[in-house]
């Protein structure tokens, strides 16, 4: 006696119970992996972080120097993913996290300046990091960071061609 909506019913009960599973053995898991899935929607991810405090899970900001792309879980807690962050795109948290894994952490603005490709990392990602307190961990406060970010920038780049100028240069003498 086969039925349509008995054999969904059955696989929707058995999708639930793994659901209610992880929700229960594994909360910060679950909730950074739902954060997760919906980090392109502010509305949701609003939502679901007033229901990991009211779990008792605290979500951490986004740190420049411990954030992924996506929501993390260190030390039971959720870490913000740095894709989730308004106007910061995919092209640039990959150019910011191979700045990392190549040059470690950053230890300065001015070091994350001249290690990260800029042009992938535009002036509106950078004004998004600084808002959402990126930047905090390194010791800068958001208001002189806000108001310094373009000067620091126009420098990071007036070193980079003036390398890359010297090094054509030197192999023009050869």
């Amino acid at each position: 006696k086969y039925g349509f909506n008995k054999s969904h019913s059955t696989a929707y009960a058995m999708i639930s119970y793994q659901t209610a599973y992880l929700k229960a053995h594994y909360p910060e898991e679950f909730m950074a992996a739902l954060l997760t899935s919906e980090k392109d929607n502010r509305d949701k991810i609003i939502r679901h972080i007033n229901g990991c405090k009211e779990m008792g899970i605290s979500v951490l900001p986004p740190d420049i120097n411990d954030s992924g792309s996506d929501f993390t879980v260190p030390d039971r807690q959720i870490r913000f993913g740095l894709a989730a962050v308004k106007n910061v795109g995919v092209g640039a948290v990959e150019a910011i996290l191979a700045a990392r894994r190549q040059g470690g952490k950053f230890k300065s603005f001015h070091d994350f300046s001249e290690r990260v490709d800029l042009r992938k990392v535009n002036k509106r990602v950078i004004e998004s990091l600084i808002k959402c307190g990126a930047f905090d961990s390194l010791g800068h406060r958001r208001r002189s960071l806000f108001m310094a970010y373009e000067e620091i920038m126009n420098t990071s780049q007036k070193l980079r061609r003036a390398k890359a100028s010297s090094q054509a240069s030197l192999l023009e003498g050869l």
